[in-house]
């Protein structure tokens, strides 16, 4: 039988030492980029899984909030009769519907990223983080936008709806929910890791998330004094303001949208400590 030869590679051969992170506080952007091509084969994976053996394929981006708007608008806007301040029923709940979708997809899979990807964890190193579903979410999002801008562009002669310059930070109100989505998901990535049956909570989380945001209702229809506890919430606001740029109705706070984001980077430092502390040793424990 043939021996394998041994080669002595030396320390001038190594281009890169791996090494656990020396401070809880570390954010892999540096070797996110590096690993970029991973990332994107990784968006390019999450879509092709969610759509693989279904009849109509990549259809559902477009029929799931169609379905979901109509349902929201016959249940909320019909029977119980829940104000949409004066705009079209069917774009006000679709504006929060594709927003919520985007957020709740990302918090899914941020908090699934140590259980769901355990197995390839523990045979290859990469930078683990789960913003490759928070970057192939977006995927999902832009054809449900452009679904959106085109229901809205056919409703502007009506005189309902008018476009603000507000409609301008739609990139920046999508980064505060990637990031909210990401620090919550670091956060319950690393609980669930230890306690399994958190992973029930989760699902119901995030239904009693929705409710607690104005998705299915406007903001002016809450109470004042209930509408400063819902200034804590930072999906609220950024609701709002997504609805006031592109509908023209709404309730735009320049302050709570700053709270807002005060309260998404504690929650991100907060993920990224958890998280960091975690992955040292998740291994032993899924």
């Amino acid at each position: 039988m043939r021996q394998a030869e041994k080669v002595d590679l030396g320390s001038d051969d190594w281009t890169m030492e791996i090494r656990p992170y020396a401070s809880a506080f570390h954010f892999p952007i540096k070797e996110l980029w590096e690993y970029r091509d991973l990332l994107f084969l990784f968006v390019r994976r999450d879509f092709k899984t969610m759509y693989k053996q279904t009849i109509l394929g990549p259809a559902w981006i477009l029929l799931s909030p169609l379905l979901t708007t109509g349902m929201f608008s016959l249940i909320f806007g019909r029977i119980a009769g829940i104000s949409t301040d004066g705009t079209p029923a069917f774009l006000f709940y679709m504006a929060g519907n594709i927003l919520w979708n985007y957020f709740s997809s990302c918090l899914s899979a941020a908090s699934s990223t140590f259980i769901g990807n355990a197995g390839l964890f523990g045979k290859v190193y990469f930078p683990n983080s789960p913003a490759s579903s928070a970057v192939s979410k977006l995927i999902t999002f832009g054809a449900q936008f452009l679904l959106f801008l085109i229901l809205l562009f056919c409703s502007l002669g009506s005189g309902q709806v008018r476009i603000t310059w507000l409609c301008l930070m739609t990139p920046v109100l999508l980064v505060m929910l990637a990031l909210l989505a990401i620090g919550t998901g670091m956060i319950l990535a690393s609980l669930t890791a230890k306690y399994r049956d958190l992973q029930v909570l989760v699902g119901f989380g995030i239904q009693l998330w929705m409710y607690a945001s104005p998705i299915v209702y406007p903001l002016s229809q809450i109470p004042g004094k209930w509408r400063i506890l819902l200034s804590l919430n930072p999906v609220a606001y950024i609701v709002e303001c997504f609805r006031y740029g592109w509908l023209g109705s709404g309730i735009v706070s320049i302050p709570n949208l700053m709270i807002g984001l005060g309260i998404i980077l504690l929650i991100l430092f907060v993920g990224t400590v958890m998280f960091n502390k975690t992955q040292r040793n998740f291994m032993d424990t899924v």
